[in-house]
């Protein structure tokens, strides 16, 4: 498993983290219970499987909704 944070431009409303949060959680290789959207600091967190998914395929999905991804850190 890694960890992985990806910083987003400035959310605008809480609707947008519920949006984000299910959009991650949806996806194959995240581990659920450890999806967090940061709304102040404007920022997810997660935990993936990097033999399912690749960080680039989250960024996609929060893309697709619209959200800007500033920058990702993978440990």
């Amino acid at each position: 498993m890694k960890k992985a944070t990806i910083q987003l431009e400035a959310l605008a409303c809480p609707s947008c983290m519920q949006k984000i949060e299910n959009a991650v959680k949806a996806l194959e290789g995240i581990e659920k219970d450890t999806v967090k959207v940061l709304f102040n600091a404007s920022k997810v967190k997660f935990d993936f499987n990097e033999e399912k998914i690749s960080v680039e395929k989250v960024e996609k999905a929060i893309t697709a909704l619209g959200y800007e991804v500033i920058k990702t850190q993978v440990k």
